[in-house]
């Protein structure tokens, strides 16, 4: 497989997929990319039309055209002839309701599993885990499943803030992984923060970017791990 895994796609006071820019050029001319499947399904309160279009304005910078999954007549040979996939983020449940009613779970999983480039932020980072249990997003739809395209084996919290805010009573960000460790004991939860992605080429895991990465395991205290670290626990 061939994974590139972006937290956000935003960075405060930053242009739209300004600080992933490079690393999606690099990582896409590395596999000689000049054309992506995107996948705009995630977007609710921006409309499929313009979403292709803000992604393909950014992908145009580097070389790369884009065309958007929503025009397609038939969106699983869409899959089948595409030279990589780009899923954007939004609200994971409309994402993963989209592409489960579109029957895209088996064809993506093929696609990917054959060596196709897939790339993802937020949303679409998520949608790689063996579930969407650990999104931050509300459920505004209801998919027929939780269960995602399981490419690997662990879960993924984009977006992984350690903050809890002066008179804000609710539970913290790690409180809520907790929550979903104990009932989900044999799984690992990595927070993945802010300007930092995960990538897997050459059956490899590496994480980039200038934060640490937290990893959350039931019953075990938490821990970070930061670029270069040795990530081949999280396959097991």
């Amino acid at each position: 497989m061939n994974l590139l895994l972006i937290s956000n796609s935003t960075n405060a006071g930053e242009a739209y997929l300004e600080y992933p820019k490079e690393n999606i050029r690099q990582f896409l001319n590395t596999h000689n990319v000049k054309e992506v499947l995107f996948v705009p399904y995630a977007g609710v309160t921006v409309s499929w039309d313009d979403y292709e279009a803000k992604v393909k304005m950014r992908f145009e910078e580097i070389g790369v055209s884009v065309k958007s999954i929503h025009h397609e007549k038939n969106p699983q040979q869409a899959v089948r002839d595409a030279k990589a996939i780009v899923v954007g983020g939004g609200n994971t449940f409309n994402l993963l309701k989209n592409v489960q009613d579109n029957g895209l779970i088996k064809e993506v999983q093929d696609k990917v599993l054959s060596g196709t480039p897939y790339i993802g932020w937020s949303a679409g980072s998520n949608l790689i885990c063996p579930t969407i249990c650990t999104t931050n997003d509300m459920p505004i739809v209801e998919p027929t499943s939780f269960n995602a395209f399981n490419l690997l084996p662990f879960q993924i919290n984009p977006h992984y803030l350690d903050a809890h805010p002066d008179g804000h009573a609710g539970e913290t960000r790690e409180q809520r992984i907790e929550e979903y460790l104990a009932a989900n004991q044999n799984k690992f939860v990595v927070g993945l923060r802010e300007g930092c992605m995960l990538k897997f080429e050459n059956d490899k895991l590496d994480l980039i970017g200038p934060r640490a990465m937290r990893i959350f395991k039931y019953d075990e205290k938490p821990y970070e791990v930061n670029a270069g670290d040795d990530l081949t626990f999280l396959r097991k």
